[in-house]
């Protein structure tokens, strides 16, 4: 399982924050046709999203490998007990 999307997602928050950081400093108004904040939102947004979906399947994934290694213990305590 690679972790490139969390690191695009890291680089899209990045993007938004130096985004936010030119508008205030320079009065950046517009990016294309785009308002400036809804960019800056939108690669944020996205940047989030990307970031805490990663997070959460590596954590579901290792949940489901914990519970699949204790699995063989359970059963082997079982047959001891018969």
């Amino acid at each position: 399982m690679s972790r490139v999307p969390r690191f695009i997602g890291y680089a899209f928050m990045a993007t938004a924050a130096i985004l936010a950081a030119v508008m205030r400093k320079e009065g950046v108004e517009t990016v294309g046709r785009l308002p400036a904040v809804a960019v800056a939102l939108f690669l944020g947004m996205v940047g989030v999203m990307l970031v805490f979906t990663d997070l959460m399947v590596r954590g579901l994934y290792a949940q489901v490998g914990a519970a699949r290694q204790a699995q063989p213990d359970q059963e082997k305590s079982d047959d001891d007990e018969d």
